[in-house]
């Protein structure tokens, strides 16, 4: 039992890194692209590919170094920690962005947020909007987009997870 929890710490650590290092990839090119702020679909799908394809790779990898057997609680367990470690490291690299290399980010991002709003519901007053505006800049602050990011990044690694866990599934023998 000892060395699968060790493969387990080794695989995610492996593929959470590549995975983070991706995600930051796409998002540098968005950044150079001028795509960070309304961000084009094509980088939505990019973005799933590579999380898709480091949380699929990085269950493989654990069902092969355990003689092709895998349990679904066993895929969680390392698209999960995967999602955690990328999670963790995308949240640091958001952070610096935001504060540091592109500290108009927020402002540029509620100003995007307040054109919908006028361009849905021309009509909304304007006590109204200002609720809205609130909400979305309390949102904003850094802090919570980083907690915002690695919640959702843990929300989809376990979707991820889950359905390679289905998918690989193969149960040891019982003897």
């Amino acid at each position: 039992m000892e060395t699968q929890e060790i493969s387990v710490k080794k695989i995610a650590l492996n593929y959470g890194v590549y995975l983070a290092l991706l995600s930051i990839a796409i998002s540098v090119i968005a950044y150079v692209t001028d795509n960070h702020i309304d961000r084009p679909w094509w980088i939505s799908v990019l973005s799933t590919i590579v999380a898709v394809g480091a949380i699929l790779y990085g269950i493989k990898t654990f069902k092969e170094e355990n003689n092709g057997f895998l349990s679904i609680g066993d895929a969680l367990k390392v698209g999960l920690a995967i999602s955690l470690i990328a999670g963790i490291i995308g949240a640091l690299y958001n952070y610096i962005f935001i504060t540091v290399i592109e500290p108009d980010f927020v402002t540029k991002m509620l100003d995007m947020t307040r054109e919908q709003i006028i361009e849905q519901n021309p009509d909304m007053p304007q006590d109204q909007m200002d609720m809205a505006m609130g909400i979305s800049e309390k949102m904003m602050q850094p802090s919570i987009m980083s907690a915002i990011g690695i919640i959702t990044t843990l929300f989809f690694g376990f979707i991820i997870s889950l359905v390679s866990g289905l998918i690989m599934k193969q149960n040891r023998p019982e003897n």
